[in-house]
């Protein structure tokens, strides 16, 4: 059993039920005002508290089993990088989150996940004892708050994954990694097959893929990992939390090449109907955690929840103002909406984006660098203008 007296995540998984995840927190709380974007940091848990409180009551009731603390980017070394600065602590930001998902957790059948994610000093080369420590620092304050069970997500590079989840099985808590890589592998070239079989060794019981791709291509990736996973012999849930924007055009490193990254990514959005494909798709590749990264609205993991409703055995609470598939447009006053009332209808729909001079994809910017490269040292003091200019300058000949 969780901390909580509730069924635990691996006692679900391993009945074979369908665990739902919540959503994107930054993106969604930086549309409402309460992110920057930039520095992405998750203050507005201890600033801000009735917001997110706000948001995993919505991602509850949506139908998320998972209510995952909101401590993304609540490393020391990221909260004080480029000239950010804030008036909490990492300590003082994680122990809110932590505070505000259990609250929500104990108003259902929710358990509270504490997440931990790459850092900039991983980036900046520094040695696996100091990356380590970062790690231990967050993980206190989950032991402290008696989190359910822990989330290593968004590694670009699987080696410093596995030095996330070698501290965190210090707990003995349950412990889940996402990777946010493509069908291409790790920023260092390793196969999707090889990171999970590393992931799985260094001893996450979950493994899977969030964030930096759309549901079509991580399925795809987790699909690859499991395959790999049970090539060597290992055995291992997988989870699934893609982003809810369309990215057929991205290279390696995802929507962050996109140009359109962070501020013209709405027109890319999948519609709930896309959720419904998405959901299908995962269960039926063997995924059973399923859940959303960054662009995903509570509405997407309803649509997530209504799509597996018959293998859940449940309805979530927000579908009583919902119909399936449509079905509430049968009490529209215009005819022809009402003619939309129907699941043919919506699946067969082909949305336009009303952009007539707009193309349908984009070039990636693909600078192609990584770990080691001097453009990706990161500092704490704020970046200059002498800094930016060779930038600008760059980006101009991509």
């Amino acid at each position: 059993m969780a901390p909580s007296g509730k069924k635990g995540i691996l006692e679900r998984l391993d009945a074979g039920e369908v665990v739902i995840g919540d959503g994107g927190f930054v993106f969604a709380l930086e549309k409402r005002g309460y992110v920057k974007a930039g520095p992405w940091t998750p203050e507005a848990a201890a600033d801000h508290p009735e917001a997110v409180r706000q948001l995993h009551r919505e991602f509850l009731r949506a139908g998320a089993n998972v209510m995952q603390t909101f401590t993304f980017y609540a490393s020391d070394d990221k909260l004080e990088n480029r000239g950010n600065k804030l008036g909490f602590t990492g300590a003082q930001i994680n122990e809110a989150a932590c505070d505000l998902a259990r609250e929500v957790a104990n108003e259902g059948d929710g358990l509270v996940a504490g997440g931990v994610c790459q850092t900039p000093s991983y980036l900046s080369c520094k040695s696996e004892a100091e990356v380590k420590a970062i790690f231990k620092k967050q993980l206190d304050v989950f032991v402290k708050k008696d989190v359910d069970f822990l989330i290593a997500e968004y590694y670009e590079h699987v080696e410093e994954a596995e030095w996330a989840v070698q501290v965190l099985k210090e707990t003995g808590k349950p412990v889940a990694a996402s990777l946010c890589i493509g069908p291409d592998g790790d920023m260092h070239g390793v196969s999707p097959g090889d990171c999970a079989v590393r992931l799985v060794k260094a001893g996450a019981q979950i493994v899977g893929i969030n964030c930096h791709f759309d549901p079509i291509t991580c399925v795809k990736v987790v699909k690859m990992m499991k395959e790999g996973v049970e090539k060597a012999g290992l055995k291992a849930h997988y989870m699934c939390q893609p982003l809810a924007f369309h990215t057929p055009d991205c290279s390696c490193q995802g929507f962050i090449d996109l140009p359109e990254f962070p501020f013209g990514l709405e027109p890319r959005i999948l519609t709930r109907w896309d959720m419904h494909k998405y959901a299908r798709e995962a269960y039926d590749v063997g995924i059973r955690f399923i859940g959303g990264c960054c662009g995903f609205e509570p509405y997407h993991i309803r649509a997530v929840a209504e799509e597996l409703a018959t293998e859940r055995g449940i309805l979530p609470a927000a579908s009583e103002k919902h119909g399936m598939w449509g079905a509430g447009l049968e009490m529209h006053t215009k005819p022809w909406v009402r003619a939309r009332a129907r699941r043919d209808y919506w699946e067969g729909l082909k949305p336009a984006s009303g952009r007539p001079q707009c193309p349908s994809m984009s070039t990636p910017d693909s600078w192609g660098v990584t770990k080691g490269h001097a453009d990706l040292m990161q500092q704490k003091e704020a970046t200059t203008q002498e800094q930016l200019k060779p930038l600008f300058e760059k980006a101009k000949s991509h």
